[in-house]
């Protein structure tokens, strides 16, 4: 994602690529190589970041990295002086969330978190629905996720780390432990380490969907949670490949199920958000919106009007051209911390409840905490592996 991001920003003219910094020095030299051929830069190249942040050159940053090390990049960028785009989720566990928000604030940076639905039609046609009250009073949003690669990878053993790689700086905070592939490029995002599986990967997208119908930038007061590795295959993972989760809200609810291994869905969509209101229910995922009115017994009329669009952009080169227009402006970009950390927090509280085996959490906002259990406030700071420590901001 990271380096789809930079070919996003460098399609601009604007733009210039100075360096670029990865961990593995094969795939480093195989994107710079791209980057130059097809954009005519040469970067500098890094292998750690914090060389890279003290370049006087660079304006703003991508953080495309695994989740567990969002926050520590994001706050050395903002330390020093440079803009940030963060992939999603915000960060690996709520009180990197807290931390990240703080720092926005405290810098003065912009901060765009790449929850890039906000910028993609599709989805702003939505809000504009069902915020114009197309739908009537909203009453529910019913969410799914179904998707194969949720189910984790197939077990291997443990490898040599490969030539090119500090498998050290990739950890970084996490664990030290032992190379194996399925922890590496793309499947670490199965190991509650790194990542927070399905549930976070694609949670944020579709709850963050949910709460922006309501303008919602809180955790959840509630999440009510069931979560099992309830598949017949057996996969190499520690987080869940079948989760269902209710967030009771004020005078509505949202109700997310998610299913790996499989791509069927409601409305024969694999992925989607149903936003149900008296009058109509609106269907929406990034390729497709559908109004259904509701039928009036009496009048013999529908209760709204019927509406169809297809997408046309997910919304990244959107997305990306927003954060480099409030880099000029100094702007609130389309997905600033707020709202990274409310949608992280939602799929950080159902994950935690799962693991836990608490079914029901109730989260103080004022206090930061959850009110009503110890071991579930003990997840929500990550211990930091020496010699990196968690910054205090």
């Amino acid at each position: 994602m990271g380096f789809g991001i930079l070919k996003h920003a460098l399609s601009f003219p604007d733009v210039n690529c100075v360096g670029m910094c990865d961990i593995d020095s094969n795939l480093l030299n195989e994107r710079s190589q791209e980057v130059t051929k097809n954009f005519k830069f040469k970067p500098k190249l890094y292998k750690d970041f914090r060389k890279l942040l003290e370049s006087r050159n660079i304006d703003a940053v991508i953080v495309g990295t695994p989740d567990h090390w969002h926050c520590l990049n994001t706050i050395y960028a903002c330390q020093a002086d440079k803009d940030v785009y963060v992939e999603k989720p915000m960060a690996n566990t709520i009180g990197e969330c807290n931390i990240m928000l703080k720092a926005e604030k405290r810098y003065n940076r912009i901060i765009q978190v790449g929850q890039q639905q906000r910028s993609a039609p599709i989805f702003q046609k939505a809000m504009e629905l069902i915020k114009g009250g197309e739908l009537g009073k909203l009453r529910k949003v019913n969410i799914w996720a179904n998707f194969k690669y949720g189910i984790g990878p197939q077990v291997v053993p443990d490898t040599p780390v490969p030539p090119g790689v500090d498998f050290d700086m990739w950890l970084g905070p996490a664990p030290q432990r032992s190379f194996n592939p399925n922890r590496f490029h793309g499947n670490w995002r199965h190991f509650w380490d790194y990542g927070g599986g399905l549930m976070s990967d694609w949670g944020v997208h579709l709850i963050d969907m949910a709460l922006w119908s309501r303008d919602i930038v809180e955790g959840p007061k509630q999440a009510l949670t069931f979560g099992t590795n309830s598949s017949s295959e057996v996969r190499m993972r520690e987080t869940f490949d079948t989760m269902s989760i209710t967030y009771p809200k004020n005078d509505f609810v949202i109700n997310y199920d998610l299913t790996a291994g499989v791509e069927r869905g409601p409305y024969d969509k694999p992925y989607g958000l149903a936003f149900i209101g008296d009058n109509a229910t609106l269907v929406v995922n990034r390729d497709y919106l559908e109004v259904f009115p509701e039928w009036d017994g009496e009048k013999k009329v529908r209760k709204a009007s019927t509406f169809k669009m297809t997408g046309q952009d997910e919304g990244h080169r959107l997305h990306t051209r927003n954060f480099l227009d409030c880099i000029k402006s100094r702007n609130t970009p389309n997905c600033p911390p707020e709202y990274g950390r409310a949608a992280a927090l939602h799929v950080h509280a159902a994950n935690i409840s799962a693991r836990i085996g608490q079914p029901h959490l109730l989260w103080n906002e004022q206090k930061n905490e959850f009110s009503n259990s110890a071991e579930a406030n003990a997840l929500i700071t990550p211990h930091y592996r020496s010699p990196w420590t968690l910054p205090s901001i």
